[in-house]
């Protein structure tokens, strides 16, 4: 490694530390990428040991910078820098448990099972991972979100003498966070909020696994994020500490725009002839190559996952100590808050440790039977706005639909989060769903409680997003209108048909279709007592009807996912099931059978994964096992609802995609009709009981 005039001894050690770590752990595993970690462990090192504020011994302090690693791919460089900083591990309660978050062992069995070393970062896996990164774009763009966080934080808690909340927010990326577009829609808008608390540092190495970046990406990234509005800087050898700290330095004076730090360096860093190649980049170097490295860097060739005693003592002189005289004076300080602004104080902890504010569903009024009702964005709305008023920390945005999706926030003092101006909690996402997403997860992750708002049809643009807000388990609220062939004249590009399908097809995430009003106000109360689990609310643009709940079940059956809205005496013989708008046209077909002598019942499934959370007694109260003629009525595909229908039941839903033509008849053309539910009834008691 070439010596800039800064570096010295310790340097070099505790980076060759990282760099031999790295090669180590891939080669035992057989598996991943010791390339870019051995490239940019000088990067790393530098940021770290003289820059970041971050105490290893408490790795949740509220005011720490945070630290992405976007390439995931090389997360033997965050688990290196986690063992040899000493990072304590705490855990759900956001208690210290006593050890370390990586141990030696656990970068033994780097990618095996259940090891804290995975093949991509996971949060809430490893402590002091501050986000998932394996899917490139990601980190960036929750990078972002987490400056977002830390500006509206800064706002909404610091006062004179108590700056509580100011941290910043690094992102390590490479070309492949480049090439992928949510990176390009985070880095716009970041510019836009000019976010002078971020900054991305981007590993400019030329290569990807196909080969040289020239086969598919010759733009000029210099003037692309000149174009964003960002600072940009550029460093010539990502082993020079010097310029690096230049950088940094040129980071933390620039108080108007983000800053992006073009690094240049040659992946898999070691031995000369083995620079630059795919080899380094995906797979494991070899022992052969190993130790040549190994010897280029004066290191005993032979020796495997060696950390010499000194490199973390230098750690504890460098991030150590900083950190802690930090998190120290950090604590003290709040001490003194507790008793000048008690009630920020209890806002800050509680938002911290993901508690509700006191008194947040204080206002909350069911609504009172309506034959015309409402449309459930509007519902929505109202009940946000209520809800919002009392959670200092709920806030959120539309991709430029906020108009539509009537998720503006109007009570007073709600205002728009704008450039030099962040004590709003509107927030202008412009049309860029998947960055909205993303950065969503990056509030969250901050402890900011978010919601994004768009078109049902576009959840698929935020999907990879939502995703990864379930793997994390971190309660983002995504609020999709328009979410049906409702929809009408606008056609089949706009009206969903798979999405309910395919959201419901994500482990961990919560989908909610309510049915009118009341259930939209259960919907929320149920949000709000979530701490680790993302929710999708699927709301109508039509009127539906609010139902009478003096007549039927108590819209409080939400929180079971699915019950009883109406029923008959004895045994049912059939069994309606709906979601959303379709639970007022099963009822509209229950009352004509009822009539006709038929014993029916009503099931109102705003959310398949709350029932079945519920236990089987339940269950099968509410869909008895006996009962086989079943129906089920919902304005999208049909797969999965073989499950509640049964097989000798029906599913009334869409098959194809929509058309353009007004609502009215696309109901008829489609079947959802009440003389069509009546029919599909009768033909099938007539099968099932002949």
């Amino acid at each position: 490694m070439s010596e800039s005039k800064d570096t010295n001894e310790e340097d070099i050690l505790a980076i060759n530390t990282i760099r031999t770590l790295a090669m180590d752990a891939v080669q035992a595993a057989n598996s991943g990428h010791p390339g870019t970690p051995m490239a940019l462990a000088p990067v790393a090192y530098c940021l770290w040991q003289r820059y970041l504020r971050f105490d290893p011994k408490d790795c949740i302090w509220p005011n720490r910078d945070r630290f992405v690693l976007s390439n995931g791919h090389a997360s033997m460089l965050l688990y290196s820098l986690l063992h040899l900083t000493g990072v304590q591990a705490v855990n759900e309660k956001y208690e210290s448990v006593g050890e370390p978050s990586v141990t030696l062992d656990d970068i033994k069995k780097f990618r095996q099972l259940e090891s804290k070393c995975p093949g991509h970062p996971e949060y809430r896996w490893t402590s002091g991972i501050e986000t998932t990164t394996g899917p490139l774009g990601q980190g960036v763009s929750n990078s972002v979100g987490m400056a977002i966080g830390s500006r509206w934080m800064s706002s909404y808690f610091n006062r004179p003498g108590f700056d509580m909340i100011d941290y910043n927010v690094y992102a390590i990326c490479g070309d492949g966070d480049m090439m992928e577009g949510v990176s390009s829609e985070a880095a716009s808008i970041a510019g836009h909020l000019k976010l002078s608390n971020l900054c991305w540092i981007y590993d400019n190495n030329h290569i990807t696994i196909e080969g040289s970046t020239d086969l598919a990406f010759t733009e000029d990234i210099a003037s692309r994020f000149l174009g964003y509005g960002w600072n940009v800087l550029r460093v010539g050898d990502a082993n020079d500490l010097h310029l690096l700290s230049e950088a940094f330095e040129t980071f933390h004076k620039t108080s108007d725009r983000p800053t992006f730090i073009i690094v240049d360096s040659h992946i898999g860093w070691g031995s000369p002839h083995k620079q630059g190649t795919s080899a380094a980049h995906g797979e494991p170097l070899g022992e052969e190559e190993i130790r040549l490295t190994k010897k280029n860097y004066g290191w005993p060739e032979d020796a495997k996952f060696l950390v010499p005693d000194e490199v973390q003592e230098t750690f504890n002189k460098g991030i150590g100590k900083r950190g802690r005289t930090l998190r120290e004076g950090w604590m003290e300080q709040f001490d003194r808050y507790k008793q000048e602004y008690p009630e920020l104080a209890d806002h800050l902890y509680k938002m911290q440790h993901r508690q509700l504010p006191d008194g947040f569903d204080q206002d909350f009024k069911p609504y009172p039977a309506d034959p015309v009702g409402m449309a459930t964005r509007t519902s929505n709305g109202e009940v946000l706005n209520v809800l919002a008023k009392n959670y200092p920390w709920l806030m959120g945005g539309a991709a430029d639909l906020a108009p539509s999706t009537k998720t503006h926030l109007k009570f007073e003092g709600a205002g728009d989060f704008e450039p030099g101006s962040y004590n709003g909690r509107n927030f202008h996402f412009g049309i860029r769903e998947h960055a909205m997403a993303s950065i969503l997860n990056g509030l969250s992750l901050s402890k900011v409680r978010p919601f994004g708002a768009g078109f049902f049809i576009f959840s698929d643009y935020c999907r990879p997003s939502i995703r990864l807000s379930a793997l994390m388990e971190i309660p983002v609220v995504y609020l999709f209108t328009h979410d049906s062939i409702g929809v009408g004249e606008d056609g089949p590009t706009h009206q969903p048909v798979e999405q309910l399908a395919s959201l419901r097809a994500i482990p961990g995430l919560t989908t909610i279709r309510p049915c009118d009003a009341n259930e939209v106000l259960e919907a929320w109360k149920h949000i709000a007592e979530q701490k680790h689990e993302p929710v999708v609310m699927v709301l109508t643009r039509q009127n539906v009807p609010t139902l009478d709940r003096t007549k039927y079940g108590s819209a409080e059956g939400l929180h079971k996912g699915a019950y009883v809205l109406a029923d008959c005496e004895g045994t049912p013989e059939l069994i309606f099931i709906g979601t959303g708008s379709e639970v007022s046209l099963c009822l509209n077909a229950y009352e004509e059978l009822t009539k006709e002598g038929v014993k029916c019942r009503v099931v109102s499934m705003p959310s398949w994964e709350l029932f079945e959370k519920q236990d089987e007694n339940y269950r099968n109260s509410v869909l008895p096992p006996n009962v086989t003629a079943r129906i089920s009525v919902e304005q999208a595909s049909t797969f999965g609802w073989e499950r509640y229908v049964g097989l000798q039941g029906r599913s009334i839903g869409m098959h194809t995609f929509g058309a353009s033509a007004p609502l009215k008849e696309l109901l008829k053309k489609y079947g959802f009709t009440p003389e069509n539910l009546v029919k599909e009834a009768k033909d099938l008691l007539q099968v099932t009981y002949k």
